[in-house]
């Protein structure tokens, strides 16, 4: 009898590791139970096989259209073509560079007014942080490209402060790394899919990092952590994707537990900001004994507004073709001002992604969150 019940265990077992394999991946159970059987059955390493496939393949046509175009404008620089129809030449110059990739080196803050002297200590948009945070679904490699470059254009649009990214994977961090060159890029991990954190290296200056483990993930995730400078004053930014899935409560609530205690860590005269896909529901942060004192959810401080509420919605957004109907505020921004005046507070919040991209699709399955703070 005791051997019918321990093979119903590990069936049972097996069964839920499949499950979890195939929500993270968004395969179906064959492909789950061929990647978790093929490494004995532990989920991490068959996550690792599953990511390690050959990702870069998703990337190929870009860049090699990329390479090409450069070479055409290296050809081009060398023998000019001769002026015709009347075109004036900086148009014709304009024309050739179209197809190049976006370069994201503006340095001017998303904020700024555009007739504010640049450099300007004084100026008040040049005071103003922004940021932004987004699960870009990496994971989903329909129109990976298409959508990876939607990001870039979201990024040149906003030029944001600090960006905290979900979801990535070698050969997404690597095509936002190629072309975000005005930001510094730091991974929460090299293989398999991680959060990112980027800083605009002209008005965030990083002091350190560091990657804090969840002990009990069965989905690979961390806290990655950065100590800055912003204008002289110190912060800590920390971004993290906690635990996904309704039945996985428990242990999302434990990695809430740790980041609230090291936000709770850090010195008083630092102000601090966690980012993030926290998969979180209301009541899960009621069950952990709410906000910590003196942190605030910066969507609640700003007015709860609606427009700005579901960060997850298959209602609006169809990148997941699903039959139901999901609404959820899984993506927040935590803040908590240094004691020591002035104090950080928000300003803004709104969402971002929400233009279908030519390929048909959205940027992600996640609208991001674009926050100022003053």
């Amino acid at each position: 009898m005791s051997g019918e019940e321990s093979n119903e265990d590990l069936e049972q077992t097996r069964l839920r590791l499949c499950n979890e394999f195939a929500d993270i991946t968004g395969s179906d159970s064959a492909v789950a139970q061929c990647y978790l059987a093929e490494n004995d059955w532990d989920m991490e390493r068959a996550l690792n096989s599953f990511f390690e496939a050959d990702m870069e393949s998703v990337f190929d046509v870009e860049d090699k259209e990329e390479e090409r175009n450069k070479t055409l404008n290296k050809r081009k620089e060398a023998d000019p073509p001769e002026k015709t129809d009347g075109a004036p030449e900086t148009k014709r110059r304009m024309n050739s560079q179209q197809s190049q990739c976006i370069d994201l080196t503006e340095e001017e803050p998303a904020c700024s007014s555009s007739t504010s002297s640049k450099g300007s200590d004084h100026d008040e948009g040049d005071s103003k942080l922004s940021l932004i945070s987004w699960n870009v679904d990496g994971l989903d490699t329909l129109s990976l490209a298409e959508r990876a470059r939607g990001l870039c254009s979201y990024l040149a649009l906003y030029t944001p402060d600090v960006v905290f990214l979900q979801e990535l994977i070698p050969s997404y961090a690597h095509y936002v790394k190629k072309r975000a060159v005005s930001y510094l890029f730091i991974e929460g991990n090299e293989e398999g899919y991680f959060t990112g954190l980027m800083l605009k290296k002209s008005r965030v200056k990083l002091q350190s990092s560091e990657v804090i483990s969840y002990p009990t993930t069965q989905m690979m995730r961390n806290l990655l952590c950065a100590q800055v400078t912003f204008r002289g004053k110190e912060l800590h930014l920390m971004t993290s994707h906690l635990e996904s899935c309704k039945d996985q409560a428990a242990e999302r609530m434990k990695q809430l537990g740790m980041v609230f205690q090291k936000i709770k860590e850090a010195p008083d005269n630092v102000t601090v900001i966690f980012g993030g896909d926290t998969n979180l529901r209301d009541s899960e942060v009621a069950k952990v004994g709410g906000l910590p004192a003196g942190v605030m959810d910066v969507w609640e401080e700003l007015g709860k507004q609606e427009h700005c509420r579901y960060t997850w919605d298959t209602k609006t957004n169809s990148n997941k073709d699903v039959s139901y109907v999901s609404r959820c505020r899984f993506d927040r921004i935590y803040l908590r001002s240094a004691k020591a005046e002035p104090r950080m507070t928000p300003e803004h919040m709104a969402l971002v992604g929400m233009e279908k991209l030519d390929c048909g699709r959205y940027t992600s399955d996640h609208w991001g969150i674009y926050c100022t703070f003053t």
